[in-house]
This record gives structure tokens, C-alpha cells and sequence, in this order.
């Protein structure tokens, strides 16, 4: 293990309040996906991680996808996918992703994966690959193409590799802080605080609805997570998950601190306050929660701010 993880190890697993839990709620819709996904053999982010919220969103036809293979040239202490050296680049995932979207017939796809600094391209044309192939391949759907949440990785903020990303035309490109700048370094230590701001700066220049989340629990102080939104919002950011860290092994970052429920409450108030179009925050929400919904937000705020300029 890394000497982080000995670490982290000292701490044993932190017993979870009683607040943190979900209810199975199966719908209709959830039940026909979980069929057709297991009939079919697909693989989503939803089952494989056990989300607490795959019967919400499953319900609404929302489902998550992991690009780039299960090794990650980064290490964040919160994140359970493995660090390592990627496998070569599966140059026909983004097919085979377009065609699960198609065959579970989604309204909104979230794509997310690892970050691939050991590509030239740190990934850039993967990413864009998959989005151009769902959308696409989702061209003729009666219900209307589907919608794609990219949630990327930074490319290290190379203008070029950011350019072919977003020249892809996610409906929603997110891009996610995860904590505050004092801590930052020390959960994120592949990324920079600054960088990811700038990132989401670029995007919504480019004219993308932009998107990011903020975990609580890891050692941040409450007036450091109010400043982080603002910090976001300025940057350009218009829609934010804020959650509670959940450790994923005793080799990962110790829960410092369980946020209660009313203070989720209270900094949902605060964001959008503050001006976010769109805000989903809970102690089980997960960046991808209730997706299509908070896009439908921005969509909003965005055309009423356009029917504002033209009178």
C-alpha cells in the first residue's frame, strides 16, 4: 500500500448514521431496465457501484456509463477505482456504449471514466467519441435523441484537448472540484483547484451548461464550502451536487465529520441564493442524481434569461 493508505488504514470504518439509507423503490420503468440489463448483459455505473439512487434515476430512464477501463492514471484519497496503468485504448467503446443507450432506450446517459494521462490525448477523443456516438446512434428515437452528461476529467486544461471535447456537444459537461482549496492537494493530489476552475470557465465560454459536485466529510469547514460555490459559480459553473463522503475501504480518506440533513437543506437554500440554476443536495446524492432534471433547470434559466435580454 501507499504510504497514504497505511495511513488511512489506522482508521477503521466509520459506523454511518441513521439517516444514511435508502429505500428500494421499484417502479415500472426501473423494473423493465433491470431486466433488459440483465437479459442483455450491459454494464452500467449504477449497478456495478451499488448507487443508492439507481431506482430513482433508472425510473426516470437515466443511467450511468465508466469509460477508459477500471485503472486510473490519478489518485484521489475518496475515489475506489484503482490507480494504475491503463490497458490500451478501446477505440470501439464509444460504439458499444451508444448501442447499450440504445437498446435500454435512455432518456439521459451520464459517461464518465479515468483519467488516461498515459494517452497523448489524455483521453480527449475518447470522451468526444462516445457522446458524437450516442447521439448519433440515439438520432431517430421516438422520444427524442438522448441527452449525454459528460462528466471528464481536466486534460490538464490543454485549450486544443478541451476544444475537441467540447466541439462533441454534451448537452452537459461537468467537471467536478469535489472539495476546497486548502484540502485539495492533499485528496486530490493529480489535480489542481485552480485548473478545474478554469476548466469549467472554458466550457461555459464555449456555451455548455455546465455542472460540478462538492463532498463533504473529508475535513472541509462550512465557510470553506460556502466560499467553494461562489469560487464555482464565478467560474461559470450553473449546476452543483453537494453530498456526503462515503469511504469506500479502509485504505481510503477517514470520514472527518457526518452532515446532517438540515445543513444539506441549508446549503441548497445557499446555492441557490448565490445563483446556480440548479441544485441537488443530500447526504445520497450523487453527482449524476436526478441528471436530466437539474439540466432541464439550466435549460430553463438559461431561456428565461434569453427571453429577458430581448425585451
Amino acid at each position: 500500500m501507499l504510504r497514504l493508505e497505511v495511513r488511512n488504514s489506522q482508521t477503521p470504518i466509520e459506523r454511518k448514521p441513521e439517516w444514511i439509507k435508502t429505500r428500494a423503490k421499484m417502479g415500472p420503468e426501473y423494473t423493465k431496465m433491470q431486466n433488459l440489463v440483465k437479459s442483455e448483459g450491459l454494464h452500467t455505473v449504477c449497478q456495478e457501484a451499488g448507487c443508492p439512487n439507481i431506482y430513482e434515476c433508472w425510473e426516470d430512464r437515466e443511467a450511468t456509463f465508466l469509460i477508459g477501463g477500471d485503472q486510473c492514471t490519478r489518485r484521489c484519497d475518496f475515489c475506489q477505482i484503482d490507480t494504475g496503468k491503463p490497458e490500451a485504448l478501446d477505440r470501439d467503446e464509444p460504439r458499444r456504449v451508444g448501442e447499450s443507450v440504445v437498446t435500454m432506450d435512455l432518456n439521459y446517459a451520464t459517461i464518465t471514466g479515468v483519467a488516461r494521462d498515459d494517452l497523448e490525448d489524455g483521453g480527449a477523443w475518447l470522451y468526444a467519441e462516445t457522446v458524437r456516438q450516442i447521439h448519433e446512434q440515439t438520432a431517430s428515437r421516438e422520444a427524442g435523441r438522448t441527452k449525454v452528461e459528460l462528466l471528464a476529467p481536466d486534460f490538464n486544461a490543454v485549450p486544443e484537448l478541451l476544444d475537441e471535447v467540447f466541439a462533441s456537444r454534451p448537452e452537459v459537461f461537468a467537471h467536478n472540484v469535489e472539495t476546497v482549496p486548502r484540502i485539495f492537494k492533499r485528496i486530490r493530489p493529480g489535480f489542481r483547484y485552480e485548473r478545474s476552475l478554469k476548466v469549467i470557465t472554458d466550457a461555459r465560454d464555449y456555451g455548455l451548461v455546465t455542472k460540478s459536485n462538492l463532498i463533504l466529510g473529508m475535513g472541509e469547514t462550512r465557510e470553506e464550502v460556502s466560499e467553494a460555490l461562489k469560487q464555482l459559480h464565478d467560474a461559470g459553473c450553473e449546476l452543483v451536487t453537494i453530498t456526503q463522503y462515503l469511504r469506500p475501504s479502509v485504505r481510503h480518506h477517514p470520514v472527518e465529520r457526518w452532515v446532517k440533513p438540515h445543513e444539506f437543506v441549508e446549503l441548497k437554500d445557499e446555492a441557490e441564493q448565490i445563483g446556480f440554476s440548479g441544485v441537488m443536495s443530500g447526504p445520497l446524492v450523487r453527482s449524476s442524481y436526478r441528471a436530466g432534471r437539474l439540466y432541464q433547470m439550466a435549460v430553463e434559466k438559461r431561456g428565461s434569461y434569453i427571453a429577458s435580454q430581448a425585451v
